[in-house]
């Protein structure tokens, strides 16, 4: 018995194609012509584009990716990431001029392309609803900020390790912070006590550091929120304490290092106290 194609009684139209329903035929026609006509496009794009030559360009899609409005913005993320460290997307929206969609969309574009991560809340009072995330930049977001040292720095400071020992090392830390102490000393020369951290900050800021300064208590926090030489720090902590010594002599007082990034901690923080007794002398 052979199939035939009925249509329901009382309905006119055009008879449809045996094991297509619902296709018309001279719609099956038009697209299959625009897929002929792309399948042209196809091959004159293909015929022009020489992957020898265009896939070595990869400097004009970087220009083009920095240069694009979303670049800019998540720039713009990293830099105030960079300056306030850990922080919330309302924090960072607000100081943006973004709305809280706009700030969280980049920001998880950041966390997947991994320049930011997440960070534990600080210990608050306890409040209804979710604690807001915090977000902060990762060892390679750190890395994409201003940086003093790379892997060879690394390289020399294990030689120097292995056929010196740590007394080489810690050497090594105490004359580059000696550098550092007498740059810095001509830069304060006739600044108060009271001023010096502010000052301090500025000159650490000049030389990549986004140092910043704040009242805490009985005393001043200088935080520092990048360290050009991270990563060689969190393998040599000689250099962390170098440092901290030295700006216990700047700032003629007793500092006491909180929290160090090359440990793990978004910001290195120290603390000033606003009295001290350096040199058997009381000052503020």
């Amino acid at each position: 018995m052979g199939v035939t194609n009925r249509q329901a009684p009382g309905k006119a139209g055009r008879i449809r194609p045996l094991g297509v329903p619902g296709v018309d035929p001279e719609h099956a026609v038009s697209r299959k012509k625009g897929m002929i006509h792309m399948a042209r496009i196809g091959r004159t794009v293909a015929a022009a584009f020489d992957p020898g030559q265009q896939l070595r360009h990869n400097g004009v899609v970087k220009t083009m990716t920095e240069s694009s409005p979303d670049g800019k913005t998540r720039s713009r993320v990293l830099a105030l990431l960079l300056e306030l460290g850990p922080a919330t997307a309302a924090v960072l929206g607000e100081r943006l001029m973004l709305t809280d969609a706009g700030v969280r969309r980049h920001l998880d574009a950041l966390l997947a392309e991994g320049t930011v991560m997440l960070r534990a809340p600080r210990q608050q009072l306890p409040k209804r609803g979710r604690p807001a995330r915090v977000y902060a930049l990762s060892d390679a977001g750190h890395a994409a900020g201003p940086a003093g040292y790379d892997e060879l720095a690394a390289s020399a400071l294990r030689f120097l390790a292995e056929h010196g020992g740590p007394e080489a090392v810690q050497r090594f830390a105490d004359e580059r912070v000696a550098e550092l102490e007498r740059k810095y000393d001509s830069q304060l020369t006739g600044v108060s006590s009271t001023d010096r951290p502010a000052a301090l900050a500025a000159a650490l800021t000049s030389d990549g550091y986004a140092a910043s300064t704040s009242e805490r208590g009985t005393g001043v926090q200088l935080c520092q929120h990048h360290c050009p030489v991270q990563q060689v720090a969190a393998e040599f902590p000689q250099l962390c304490e170098a440092e901290t010594a030295a700006l216990g002599r700047l700032l003629e007082r007793h500092v006491q290092r909180l929290a160090t990034i090359a440990h793990g901690d978004g910001v290195c923080t120290t603390y000033i106290p606003i009295t001290s007794t350096h040199n058997g002398k009381a000052s503020r």
